[in-house]
């Protein structure tokens, strides 16, 4: 008999535990980060090596004049007049 007392309580208490910690999210493992990988160290061949390998990497954007909206435009022929 109270063995079976003994279980009805503890079952109790274990489903109210688990309600309460379902509740609050405790139950969800951490997840887990990336390792960080550490950055490549180069051959050392100073700065000028540095800039010739980011050269080599990708080229340089060719750069373009933007043509103003009309909204620009026509704002811009408010201020000065």
């Amino acid at each position: 008999m109270a063995d079976l007392i003994r279980d009805l309580v503890s079952g109790v208490i274990d489903s109210a535990l688990r309600e309460i910690l379902k509740k609050t999210g405790a139950t969800r493992t951490a997840a887990r980060r990336a390792k960080r990988r550490s950055r490549q160290t180069t051959s050392g061949g100073g700065l000028l090596a540095d800039i010739l390998e980011a050269a080599s990497r990708k080229p340089a954007k060719k750069q373009v004049s933007r043509r103003r909206t009309v909204k620009a435009r026509s704002k811009l022929r408010r201020r000065s007049a």
